[in-house]
């Protein structure tokens, strides 16, 4: 069970750049606070890069463990700023708190942005398996109010993204249980309970509100998914199934399915892989610019 856990969290790229560019790190910086507890994210500039844009990493863990300590520092080779984001757990608060606490962190970085040096004006906004999915429900509930919450010091400061990357992470909560196999349901069943309150199917409403699937509308931003056909963690069907809203409202999707990939693992951890990421970002801030 430790181990299955551990694979819901490894960060996606291991691919190396070949970069010598050094790394500013800034960590443990407070964004917000709740209940006497700080909210904290660390922040990696590229030294050789003035005014990089921002991407903010979400953490996957299954809603109930990992942190902001091992982000894809590749991203920060290829030239942009990178916020790692710790946010409340499952086990700590229910559901909607982790998105309020993302929220919070974005509106935070947008603010600071000339005080850190870097680019906020347009933010892209990723995550693996379960920070998969809470990437993709930031970003397809831009201006949302029952999703913003009211955290941290710059409520009047945008806390919308222009670009979501979404590896492998649930999208539907109503169906993902029917999708799962035997041996992810040991794992999926006690992360909902705690994430929900209870099994989405007795928290429907709930289990909505944190779905990105219900929320998808004209105008949420592009997405790239990437999702393997043998995830025995998250069902690769949570990602059709969000790729389908895209579509359906005419939006612009990218899905990369990986064949004969697992949650996570050699055969998403490509150079192939990382480079069509990089062109996504790439094309994103540049439309943007």
């Amino acid at each position: 069970m430790r181990h299955t856990i551990f694979l819901l969290f490894i960060p996606f790229f291991v691919v190396s750049c070949n970069s010598q560019n050094s790394i500013e790190r800034i960590i443990d910086i407070k964004y917000a606070e709740v209940n006497n507890t700080n909210l904290l994210l660390d922040i990696y500039l590229p030294s050789h890069i003035k005014n990089p844009n921002m991407v903010v990493w979400v953490h996957g863990g299954g809603w109930v463990c990992g942190d902001k300590n091992n982000p894809p520092i590749e991203i920060v080779n290829k030239g942009y700023a990178l916020a790692s984001v710790n946010y409340r757990l499952a086990t700590e608060a229910q559901f909607p708190a982790q998105i309020f606490d993302i929220k919070a962190a974005i509106r935070f970085l947008r603010a600071k942005a000339s005080e850190y040096q870097y680019n906020a004006e347009n933010i892209v906004i990723a995550g693996s398996s379960a920070g998969g999915h809470l990437a993709a429900l930031v970003g397809v509930t831009n201006n949302t109010p029952d999703l913003e919450g009211t955290l941290g010091d710059y409520l009047d400061t945008s806390s919308a993204v222009q670009g979501i990357v979404d590896f492998y992470g649930p999208a539907n909560l109503l169906t993902i249980l029917n999708q799962s196999t035997p041996h992810s349901m040991k794992v999926r069943v006690p992360a909902l309970k705690k994430l929900l309150g209870d099994l989405p199917e007795k928290r429907t409403e709930l289990a909505k509100l944190a779905s990105p699937v219900f929320h998808v509308d004209d105008t949420d931003p592009p997405l790239l998914i990437m999702h393997g056909n043998q995830d025995l963690q998250v069902p690769i069907d949570q990602s059709h199934e969000l790729e389908n809203e895209y579509k359906k409202h005419h939006l612009e999707v990218q899905f990369k399915v990986i064949y004969d990939g697992g949650h996570g693992g050699p055969k998403l951890e490509t150079q192939e892989n990382y480079d069509i990421t990089c062109k996504f970002l790439d094309k994103i801030f540049k439309v943007n610019s």
